[in-house]
Protein backbone atom coordinates (compact mmCIF):
# COMPACT_ATOMS: atom_id res chain seq x y z
CA UNK A 1 0.00 0.00 0.00
CA UNK A 2 1.45 3.47 -1.02
CA UNK A 3 1.50 5.21 1.81
CA UNK A 4 1.71 9.73 1.84
CA UNK A 5 4.17 11.10 1.60
CA UNK A 6 6.20 13.75 3.67
CA UNK A 7 5.13 16.68 2.30
CA UNK A 8 0.91 16.02 2.56
CA UNK A 9 1.70 15.13 5.97
CA UNK A 10 3.32 18.75 6.37
CA UNK A 11 0.43 19.94 5.37
CA UNK A 12 -2.38 18.30 7.29
CA UNK A 13 -0.33 19.37 9.80
CA UNK A 14 -0.47 22.61 9.04
CA UNK A 15 -3.82 22.82 8.63
CA UNK A 16 -4.31 21.61 12.56
CA UNK A 17 -1.89 24.48 13.75
CA UNK A 18 -3.63 26.95 11.62
CA UNK A 19 -6.58 26.21 14.10
CA UNK A 20 -5.01 26.72 17.44
CA UNK A 21 -3.43 29.99 15.93
CA UNK A 22 -7.47 31.60 14.63
CA UNK A 23 -8.79 30.48 18.23
CA UNK A 24 -10.70 27.57 17.31
CA UNK A 25 -9.95 25.24 20.30
CA UNK A 26 -6.80 25.58 22.72
CA UNK A 27 -5.42 22.46 21.27
CA UNK A 28 -5.76 19.98 18.14
CA UNK A 29 -4.45 16.72 17.97
CA UNK A 30 -4.24 14.68 14.77
CA UNK A 31 -3.33 10.82 13.27
CA UNK A 32 -3.32 9.12 10.05
CA UNK A 33 -3.48 5.74 9.26
CA UNK A 34 -3.97 2.63 7.31
CA UNK A 35 -4.40 -0.99 7.86
CA UNK A 36 -1.16 -1.52 9.02
CA UNK A 37 -1.67 0.81 12.19
CA UNK A 38 -0.96 4.82 12.62
CA UNK A 39 0.94 6.10 9.62
CA UNK A 40 2.11 9.71 11.37
CA UNK A 41 0.42 12.01 13.72
CA UNK A 42 0.85 15.64 15.18
CA UNK A 43 -0.30 17.81 17.80
CA UNK A 44 -1.01 21.80 18.31
CA UNK A 45 -1.50 24.00 21.16
CA UNK A 46 -1.09 23.99 25.22
CA UNK A 47 -2.89 20.21 26.38
CA UNK A 48 -3.05 22.37 29.70
CA UNK A 49 0.05 21.63 31.42
CA UNK A 50 2.26 23.30 28.98
CA UNK A 51 3.01 20.44 26.59
CA UNK A 52 1.38 20.40 23.03
CA UNK A 53 -0.64 17.20 22.60
CA UNK A 54 0.62 13.57 21.01
CA UNK A 55 -1.14 10.57 20.19
CA UNK A 56 -1.32 9.21 23.59
CA UNK A 57 -3.10 12.45 24.99
CA UNK A 58 -6.45 11.69 25.83
CA UNK A 59 -10.01 13.62 24.74
CA UNK A 60 -13.48 12.94 25.15
CA UNK A 61 -14.08 11.49 21.65
CA UNK A 62 -18.21 11.83 22.23
CA UNK A 63 -20.16 10.19 19.40
CA UNK A 64 -17.40 8.19 18.09
CA UNK A 65 -18.47 6.39 20.87
CA UNK A 66 -21.76 4.87 19.38
CA UNK A 67 -19.70 2.47 16.89
CA UNK A 68 -18.33 0.67 20.20
CA UNK A 69 -21.80 0.78 21.29
CA UNK A 70 -22.68 -0.61 18.34
CA UNK A 71 -20.50 -3.21 18.14
CA UNK A 72 -21.04 -4.50 21.76
CA UNK A 73 -24.65 -5.09 20.81
CA UNK A 74 -23.73 -6.62 17.83
CA UNK A 75 -21.46 -9.45 19.37
CA UNK A 76 -24.32 -10.27 21.53
CA UNK A 77 -26.78 -10.63 18.80
CA UNK A 78 -24.07 -12.87 17.30
CA UNK A 79 -23.95 -14.97 20.28
CA UNK A 80 -27.12 -15.47 19.79
CA UNK A 81 -28.56 -13.33 22.90
CA UNK A 82 -30.61 -11.14 21.37
CA UNK A 83 -32.40 -10.38 17.59
CA UNK A 84 -32.06 -6.74 16.00
CA UNK A 85 -35.47 -6.89 15.21
CA UNK A 86 -36.41 -7.55 18.80
CA UNK A 87 -38.87 -4.74 20.28
CA UNK A 88 -36.87 -2.20 22.64
CA UNK A 89 -40.05 -3.45 25.43
CA UNK A 90 -38.55 -6.73 25.63
CA UNK A 91 -35.12 -5.53 27.47
CA UNK A 92 -36.90 -1.93 28.52
CA UNK A 93 -40.04 -2.25 30.09
CA UNK A 94 -40.73 1.36 30.60
CA UNK A 95 -40.98 2.49 27.21
CA UNK A 96 -44.43 -0.02 27.30
CA UNK A 97 -46.13 3.53 28.81
CA UNK A 98 -44.83 5.62 25.86
CA UNK A 99 -47.91 6.54 23.01
CA UNK A 100 -46.65 5.91 19.65
CA UNK A 101 -47.15 8.33 17.25
CA UNK A 102 -49.84 6.51 15.43
CA UNK A 103 -52.26 3.49 15.93
CA UNK A 104 -50.63 1.32 13.41
CA UNK A 105 -47.01 2.12 14.36
CA UNK A 106 -44.56 -0.58 15.36
CA UNK A 107 -42.44 -0.83 18.25
CA UNK A 108 -39.11 0.85 17.86
CA UNK A 109 -36.96 -2.40 16.95
CA UNK A 110 -33.00 -3.09 17.87
CA UNK A 111 -32.59 -2.43 14.74
CA UNK A 112 -34.52 0.99 14.21
CA UNK A 113 -32.52 2.30 17.39
CA UNK A 114 -29.13 0.94 15.47
CA UNK A 115 -29.95 2.56 12.14
CA UNK A 116 -30.96 5.71 13.88
CA UNK A 117 -34.64 4.73 12.30
CA UNK A 118 -37.03 4.35 15.41
CA UNK A 119 -38.77 8.09 14.78
CA UNK A 120 -37.53 9.86 17.90
CA UNK A 121 -36.72 13.61 16.92
CA UNK A 122 -32.45 14.79 16.89
CA UNK A 123 -31.37 15.29 19.99
CA UNK A 124 -28.08 16.61 20.35
CA UNK A 125 -28.83 19.45 22.65
CA UNK A 126 -30.61 18.28 25.07
CA UNK A 127 -28.81 14.85 25.06
CA UNK A 128 -25.14 15.73 25.93
CA UNK A 129 -26.38 16.79 29.01
CA UNK A 130 -28.14 13.60 30.16
CA UNK A 131 -24.80 11.34 30.18
CA UNK A 132 -24.82 11.13 34.14
CA UNK A 133 -28.85 10.43 34.58
CA UNK A 134 -29.38 6.99 36.22
CA UNK A 135 -31.18 3.92 34.50
CA UNK A 136 -34.34 4.89 36.87
CA UNK A 137 -33.87 8.32 35.45
CA UNK A 138 -34.53 6.88 32.02
CA UNK A 139 -37.08 5.34 32.96
CA UNK A 140 -39.07 8.10 33.75
CA UNK A 141 -38.42 10.13 30.87
CA UNK A 142 -39.83 7.52 29.22
CA UNK A 143 -42.96 6.79 31.27
CA UNK A 144 -43.51 10.45 30.97
CA UNK A 145 -43.90 10.06 27.55
CA UNK A 146 -41.97 10.27 23.71
CA UNK A 147 -42.24 12.76 20.87
CA UNK A 148 -42.03 11.16 17.61
CA UNK A 149 -41.00 12.94 14.25
CA UNK A 150 -41.90 9.82 12.57
CA UNK A 151 -43.46 6.66 12.32
CA UNK A 152 -40.68 4.21 13.73
CA UNK A 153 -39.04 2.58 10.93
CA UNK A 154 -39.85 5.14 8.12
CA UNK A 155 -37.01 7.61 8.16
CA UNK A 156 -33.73 8.53 9.96
CA UNK A 157 -32.84 11.12 12.29
CA UNK A 158 -29.58 11.37 14.97
CA UNK A 159 -30.87 10.00 18.00
CA UNK A 160 -29.12 9.76 21.03
CA UNK A 161 -31.69 8.77 23.48
CA UNK A 162 -31.86 5.68 20.77
CA UNK A 163 -28.30 4.69 21.75
CA UNK A 164 -28.73 5.26 25.19
CA UNK A 165 -31.75 2.75 24.96
CA UNK A 166 -29.33 0.31 23.42
CA UNK A 167 -27.21 0.83 26.16
CA UNK A 168 -29.56 -0.27 28.52
CA UNK A 169 -30.29 -3.40 25.95
CA UNK A 170 -26.45 -4.40 25.73
CA UNK A 171 -26.98 -3.98 30.21
CA UNK A 172 -30.00 -6.21 30.30
CA UNK A 173 -28.73 -9.38 27.85
CA UNK A 174 -25.57 -9.13 29.69
CA UNK A 175 -26.31 -8.91 33.24
CA UNK A 176 -23.77 -6.14 33.47
CA UNK A 177 -23.68 -2.14 33.37
CA UNK A 178 -22.82 -1.11 29.85
CA UNK A 179 -19.41 0.81 30.33
CA UNK A 180 -18.39 -2.52 31.78
CA UNK A 181 -19.57 -4.75 28.86
CA UNK A 182 -17.96 -2.74 26.46
CA UNK A 183 -15.13 -2.43 28.51
CA UNK A 184 -14.78 -6.37 28.43
CA UNK A 185 -15.97 -7.74 25.33
CA UNK A 186 -14.65 -4.99 23.07
CA UNK A 187 -12.23 -2.78 23.96
CA UNK A 188 -9.62 -4.47 26.04
CA UNK A 189 -9.78 -7.43 23.81
CA UNK A 190 -8.62 -5.15 20.63
CA UNK A 191 -5.68 -3.60 23.53
CA UNK A 192 -7.60 -0.12 23.38
CA UNK A 193 -5.97 0.19 26.81
CA UNK A 194 -6.14 3.59 26.84
CA UNK A 195 -10.00 4.45 25.68
CA UNK A 196 -12.33 4.50 28.96
CA UNK A 197 -15.70 5.42 30.05
CA UNK A 198 -14.36 7.38 32.89
CA UNK A 199 -11.33 10.16 33.23
CA UNK A 200 -10.04 9.28 36.50
CA UNK A 201 -8.85 5.72 34.62
CA UNK A 202 -7.19 7.49 31.85
CA UNK A 203 -3.17 6.19 31.79
CA UNK A 204 -2.16 9.46 29.49
CA UNK A 205 -2.92 13.20 30.68
CA UNK A 206 -6.38 14.18 29.99
CA UNK A 207 -7.25 17.40 28.17
CA UNK A 208 -9.78 20.20 29.96
CA UNK A 209 -12.86 21.20 27.52
CA UNK A 210 -13.26 24.83 27.16
CA UNK A 211 -15.84 27.02 25.85
CA UNK A 212 -15.25 30.13 24.21
CA UNK A 213 -16.56 33.69 26.57
CA UNK A 214 -15.80 36.90 25.16
CA UNK A 215 -12.10 36.38 24.35
CA UNK A 216 -11.40 34.00 27.20
CA UNK A 217 -11.51 30.15 27.25
CA UNK A 218 -13.84 28.70 30.08
CA UNK A 219 -13.36 25.16 31.16
CA UNK A 220 -16.24 22.92 32.00
CA UNK A 221 -16.46 20.02 33.97
CA UNK A 222 -16.44 16.56 32.85
CA UNK A 223 -19.61 14.54 34.00
CA UNK A 224 -19.06 10.86 35.01
CA UNK A 225 -20.64 7.55 33.19
CA UNK A 226 -24.30 6.96 33.31
CA UNK A 227 -27.34 6.03 31.55
CA UNK A 228 -26.52 7.89 28.16
CA UNK A 229 -22.72 7.01 28.23
CA UNK A 230 -23.22 4.79 25.62
CA UNK A 231 -23.99 7.69 22.77
CA UNK A 232 -20.96 9.62 23.84
CA UNK A 233 -19.19 8.72 26.98
CA UNK A 234 -15.69 7.73 25.85
CA UNK A 235 -12.19 9.23 26.44
CA UNK A 236 -9.87 7.91 24.16
CA UNK A 237 -6.35 8.73 21.94
CA UNK A 238 -5.40 9.23 18.84
CA UNK A 239 -3.14 6.01 18.81
CA UNK A 240 -6.43 3.91 20.04
CA UNK A 241 -9.04 5.66 17.67
CA UNK A 242 -6.53 5.05 14.79
CA UNK A 243 -6.09 1.18 15.94
CA UNK A 244 -9.90 1.10 16.06
CA UNK A 245 -10.38 2.63 12.34
CA UNK A 246 -7.70 0.45 11.41
CA UNK A 247 -9.36 -2.40 13.12
CA UNK A 248 -13.24 -1.99 11.40
CA UNK A 249 -11.49 -0.86 7.49
CA UNK A 250 -9.29 -4.16 8.00
CA UNK A 251 -12.76 -5.84 7.30
CA UNK A 252 -12.61 -5.35 3.98
CA UNK A 253 -9.03 -5.85 3.21
CA UNK A 254 -9.83 -9.95 3.40
CA UNK A 255 -7.01 -10.82 5.35
CA UNK A 256 -5.48 -9.47 9.07
CA UNK A 257 -3.12 -6.52 8.80
CA UNK A 258 0.28 -7.72 9.43
CA UNK A 259 1.56 -5.18 12.09
CA UNK A 260 2.87 -6.79 15.73
CA UNK A 261 0.31 -6.67 17.83
CA UNK A 262 -3.07 -5.66 16.47
CA UNK A 263 -5.82 -7.50 17.19
CA UNK A 264 -7.14 -8.94 13.77
CA UNK A 265 -3.69 -10.72 13.48
CA UNK A 266 -3.84 -12.21 16.80
CA UNK A 267 -7.26 -13.39 16.70
CA UNK A 268 -8.41 -15.65 13.76
CA UNK A 269 -10.95 -18.33 14.18
CA UNK A 270 -10.51 -21.72 12.07
CA UNK A 271 -12.71 -20.48 9.10
CA UNK A 272 -10.55 -17.12 8.87
CA UNK A 273 -13.55 -14.80 9.38
CA UNK A 274 -13.55 -14.03 13.57
CA UNK A 275 -10.59 -11.21 14.51
CA UNK A 276 -11.64 -9.81 18.06
CA UNK A 277 -15.08 -9.26 19.07
CA UNK A 278 -16.34 -9.27 15.63
CA UNK A 279 -16.02 -11.20 12.54
CA UNK A 280 -15.21 -9.51 9.27
CA UNK A 281 -18.50 -10.27 7.62
CA UNK A 282 -20.46 -8.49 10.80
CA UNK A 283 -17.75 -5.67 10.74
CA UNK A 284 -18.27 -4.73 7.13
CA UNK A 285 -22.27 -4.99 8.54
CA UNK A 286 -21.59 -2.75 10.31
CA UNK A 287 -20.25 -0.21 7.24
CA UNK A 288 -23.16 -0.57 5.02
CA UNK A 289 -25.81 2.39 4.70
CA UNK A 290 -28.84 0.65 6.07
CA UNK A 291 -30.92 4.05 6.25
CA UNK A 292 -30.35 7.21 3.57
CA UNK A 293 -29.91 10.23 5.38
CA UNK A 294 -31.92 13.55 3.50
CA UNK A 295 -29.69 15.83 2.21
CA UNK A 296 -31.16 18.54 4.14
CA UNK A 297 -29.55 16.53 6.99
CA UNK A 298 -26.26 17.52 5.62
CA UNK A 299 -26.02 20.84 4.79
CA UNK A 300 -22.78 21.47 2.49
CA UNK A 301 -22.52 17.83 1.78
CA UNK A 302 -21.79 16.50 -1.61
CA UNK A 303 -21.46 12.99 -1.25
CA UNK A 304 -24.69 10.44 -1.18
CA UNK A 305 -24.95 9.56 2.71
CA UNK A 306 -26.42 7.04 5.34
CA UNK A 307 -26.27 5.43 8.01
CA UNK A 308 -25.17 1.82 9.28
CA UNK A 309 -25.03 0.80 12.97
CA UNK A 310 -22.65 3.49 14.80
CA UNK A 311 -21.30 4.53 11.73
CA UNK A 312 -22.18 7.29 8.50
CA UNK A 313 -20.81 5.71 5.13
CA UNK A 314 -20.62 8.10 2.35
CA UNK A 315 -20.21 7.32 -1.13
CA UNK A 316 -17.20 8.76 -2.68
CA UNK A 317 -17.10 8.92 -6.76
CA UNK A 318 -13.18 8.25 -6.81
CA UNK A 319 -12.59 6.18 -4.02
CA UNK A 320 -16.21 4.57 -3.53
CA UNK A 321 -17.42 4.21 0.74
CA UNK A 322 -15.55 6.24 3.45
CA UNK A 323 -16.93 5.47 6.40
CA UNK A 324 -16.76 7.45 9.53
CA UNK A 325 -18.34 9.68 12.68
CA UNK A 326 -18.25 12.80 14.47
CA UNK A 327 -18.20 13.43 18.08
CA UNK A 328 -19.51 16.50 19.23
CA UNK A 329 -19.90 17.63 23.50
CA UNK A 330 -19.33 20.41 25.05
CA UNK A 331 -15.98 21.19 25.82
CA UNK A 332 -15.16 18.40 23.00
CA UNK A 333 -15.02 17.38 19.33
CA UNK A 334 -13.65 14.82 17.91
CA UNK A 335 -14.00 13.15 14.25
CA UNK A 336 -12.97 10.00 12.65
CA UNK A 337 -12.89 8.76 8.90
CA UNK A 338 -11.56 5.87 6.24
CA UNK A 339 -11.82 4.73 2.94
CA UNK A 340 -12.61 1.29 3.13
CA UNK A 341 -11.01 0.75 -0.50
CA UNK A 342 -7.59 2.18 0.68
CA UNK A 343 -7.81 1.76 4.65
CA UNK A 344 -6.62 5.15 4.83
CA UNK A 345 -7.99 7.15 7.49
CA UNK A 346 -7.71 10.58 9.86
CA UNK A 347 -8.62 10.95 13.39
CA UNK A 348 -8.53 14.31 15.14
CA UNK A 349 -9.44 15.79 17.92
CA UNK A 350 -9.98 19.28 19.72
CA UNK A 351 -11.12 20.34 23.19
CA UNK A 352 -13.36 23.08 22.31
CA UNK A 353 -17.23 23.48 22.22
CA UNK A 354 -18.66 23.84 18.45
CA UNK A 355 -14.51 23.25 17.07
CA UNK A 356 -16.03 20.90 14.40
CA UNK A 357 -12.83 19.08 13.51
CA UNK A 358 -14.56 17.45 11.18
CA UNK A 359 -13.64 19.91 8.47
CA UNK A 360 -10.22 19.50 8.94
CA UNK A 361 -10.47 15.76 9.48
CA UNK A 362 -11.93 15.74 6.28
CA UNK A 363 -10.35 18.28 4.45
CA UNK A 364 -7.25 16.42 5.70
CA UNK A 365 -8.31 12.79 4.24
CA UNK A 366 -9.25 14.21 1.14
CA UNK A 367 -5.72 15.30 1.08
CA UNK A 368 -3.70 12.33 2.06
CA UNK A 369 -6.52 9.95 -0.38
CA UNK A 370 -5.65 12.50 -3.44
CA UNK A 371 -1.52 11.91 -2.20
CA UNK A 372 -1.79 8.77 -2.26
CA UNK A 373 -3.71 8.40 -5.76
CA UNK A 374 -0.96 10.68 -7.39
CA UNK A 375 1.74 8.37 -6.17
CA UNK A 376 0.42 5.56 -7.74
CA UNK A 377 -0.39 7.38 -11.28
CA UNK A 378 3.42 8.53 -10.96
CA UNK A 379 4.40 4.91 -10.38
CA UNK A 380 2.79 3.82 -13.57
CA UNK A 381 -0.14 2.25 -11.94
CA UNK A 382 -3.47 3.45 -10.58
CA UNK A 383 -4.81 1.73 -7.40
CA UNK A 384 -7.93 0.21 -8.13
CA UNK A 385 -10.32 1.51 -5.35
CA UNK A 386 -11.62 -2.65 -5.42
CA UNK A 387 -10.07 -5.70 -5.21
CA UNK A 388 -10.40 -6.80 -8.70
CA UNK A 389 -11.71 -10.77 -8.84
CA UNK A 390 -9.05 -13.55 -10.04
CA UNK A 391 -12.12 -14.30 -13.05
CA UNK A 392 -11.64 -10.60 -14.14
CA UNK A 393 -7.73 -10.80 -14.42
CA UNK A 394 -8.17 -14.05 -16.36
CA UNK A 395 -10.95 -12.08 -18.67
CA UNK A 396 -8.28 -9.30 -18.60
CA UNK A 397 -5.21 -11.49 -20.13
CA UNK A 398 -7.64 -13.09 -22.72
CA UNK A 399 -8.66 -9.95 -23.91
CA UNK A 400 -5.11 -8.90 -24.21
CA UNK A 401 -4.32 -11.95 -26.35
CA UNK A 402 -7.37 -11.44 -28.65
CA UNK A 403 -7.26 -7.69 -29.40
CA UNK A 404 -3.40 -8.34 -30.21
CA UNK A 405 -4.45 -11.47 -31.98
CA UNK A 406 -7.84 -11.31 -33.21
CA UNK A 407 -9.79 -14.36 -34.32
CA UNK A 408 -14.06 -14.30 -34.14
CA UNK A 409 -14.23 -18.28 -32.78
CA UNK A 410 -12.27 -17.25 -29.97
CA UNK A 411 -13.45 -14.12 -29.30
CA UNK A 412 -16.85 -16.36 -28.82
CA UNK A 413 -15.10 -18.23 -26.35
CA UNK A 414 -14.55 -15.50 -24.45
CA UNK A 415 -17.64 -13.09 -24.56
CA UNK A 416 -21.51 -13.69 -24.01
CA UNK A 417 -23.73 -14.09 -26.87
CA UNK A 418 -24.84 -10.73 -26.36
CA UNK A 419 -21.48 -9.32 -27.55
CA UNK A 420 -21.46 -9.88 -31.12
CA UNK A 421 -25.56 -9.33 -31.03
CA UNK A 422 -24.87 -6.08 -30.06
CA UNK A 423 -22.20 -5.35 -32.26
CA UNK A 424 -21.40 -7.91 -34.38
CA UNK A 425 -17.62 -8.85 -34.62
CA UNK A 426 -16.62 -7.60 -38.37
CA UNK A 427 -18.15 -3.86 -36.73
CA UNK A 428 -15.75 -4.34 -33.78
CA UNK A 429 -12.46 -5.54 -35.53
CA UNK A 430 -12.53 -2.25 -38.28
CA UNK A 431 -13.45 0.00 -34.88
CA UNK A 432 -10.37 -1.68 -33.12
CA UNK A 433 -8.09 -1.25 -36.22
CA UNK A 434 -9.29 2.76 -36.42
CA UNK A 435 -8.34 3.45 -32.96
CA UNK A 436 -5.34 1.22 -33.20
CA UNK A 437 -4.12 3.68 -35.74
CA UNK A 438 -5.44 6.63 -34.19
CA UNK A 439 -2.89 6.77 -31.38
CA UNK A 440 -0.25 4.15 -32.69
CA UNK A 441 -1.56 1.80 -29.87
CA UNK A 442 0.95 -1.45 -29.21
CA UNK A 443 -1.64 -4.03 -28.56
CA UNK A 444 0.69 -6.82 -26.86
CA UNK A 445 1.99 -3.43 -24.29
CA UNK A 446 2.02 -3.87 -20.59
CA UNK A 447 -1.02 -1.67 -19.51
CA UNK A 448 -0.18 1.55 -18.49
CA UNK A 449 -2.91 2.35 -15.91
CA UNK A 450 -5.76 0.90 -14.60
CA UNK A 451 -9.40 1.52 -12.43
CA UNK A 452 -12.33 -0.90 -11.16
CA UNK A 453 -15.35 0.01 -9.89
CA UNK A 454 -16.41 -3.82 -9.19
CA UNK A 455 -14.46 -6.69 -8.60
CA UNK A 456 -16.39 -7.57 -12.03
CA UNK A 457 -15.32 -4.56 -13.75
CA UNK A 458 -11.71 -3.13 -15.12
CA UNK A 459 -10.45 -0.64 -17.53
CA UNK A 460 -6.91 -0.38 -18.44
CA UNK A 461 -4.79 1.75 -20.82
CA UNK A 462 -2.44 0.62 -23.38
CA UNK A 463 0.31 2.91 -24.38
CA UNK A 464 0.14 4.54 -28.35
CA UNK A 465 2.67 6.86 -29.64
CA UNK A 466 -0.07 9.29 -29.86
CA UNK A 467 -1.84 8.94 -27.10
CA UNK A 468 -3.44 5.76 -25.15
CA UNK A 469 -5.89 3.16 -26.18
CA UNK A 470 -8.35 2.36 -23.26
CA UNK A 471 -9.86 -1.08 -23.19
CA UNK A 472 -12.88 -1.72 -20.50
CA UNK A 473 -14.46 -5.09 -19.76
CA UNK A 474 -17.40 -6.23 -17.16
CA UNK A 475 -18.17 -9.80 -16.60
CA UNK A 476 -21.26 -11.53 -16.89
CA UNK A 477 -22.86 -12.80 -13.61
CA UNK A 478 -21.90 -16.56 -14.52
CA UNK A 479 -19.58 -18.48 -12.77
CA UNK A 480 -17.24 -18.98 -16.38
CA UNK A 481 -15.64 -15.31 -15.98
CA UNK A 482 -17.45 -14.29 -19.40
CA UNK A 483 -17.01 -11.30 -21.06
CA UNK A 484 -21.05 -9.00 -21.34
CA UNK A 485 -19.29 -5.56 -22.12
CA UNK A 486 -16.46 -4.82 -24.34
CA UNK A 487 -15.01 -1.55 -25.47
CA UNK A 488 -12.06 -0.44 -27.03
CA UNK A 489 -11.47 3.49 -27.49
CA UNK A 490 -8.89 5.73 -28.32
CA UNK A 491 -7.74 8.54 -26.23
CA UNK A 492 -5.13 10.87 -28.53
CA UNK A 493 -2.51 13.28 -26.82
CA UNK A 494 -3.88 16.43 -26.74
CA UNK A 495 -2.55 18.92 -29.06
Amino acid sequence: MTRPSPAVIDVVDALHRQRVADGIAPSSVWGVFDRDGLVASGGAGDRGDGTVPDADTVYRIASCTKSVTATTLLGLVGDGLLSLDDPVTDFVPAFRSVVLPTADSPVPTVRMLLTMSAGFPTDDPWGDRQESISDDDLDDVLRAGLLFDSVPGTRFAYSNLGYALLGRVVAVIAGAPFTAVATDRVLRPLGLDDTVFAARDARGHVVTGYRRHGSEWEALTTPGPGAFSPIGGLFSTVRDLARWGSWLAAAFEGTAPPFPGHPAAADTAADGDQAGPLGTAERRAMQQAMRMIPAEALPGSTRATGYGSGLFVEHDPVVGSIVSHSGGYPGFSAHMRWSVSTGIGVVAFENATQAKVSAAAAQAHDLVLADVRSAGDAAGTRVPPTTVSPETRAAQAAVQGLLADWDDERAATICTPNVPMDVPWDRRRAALATAVEAVGADLRATPVAEESSTPTHLRWWLPGERGRLRVEIRLAPLAAGLVQTLTVRAEPTPV
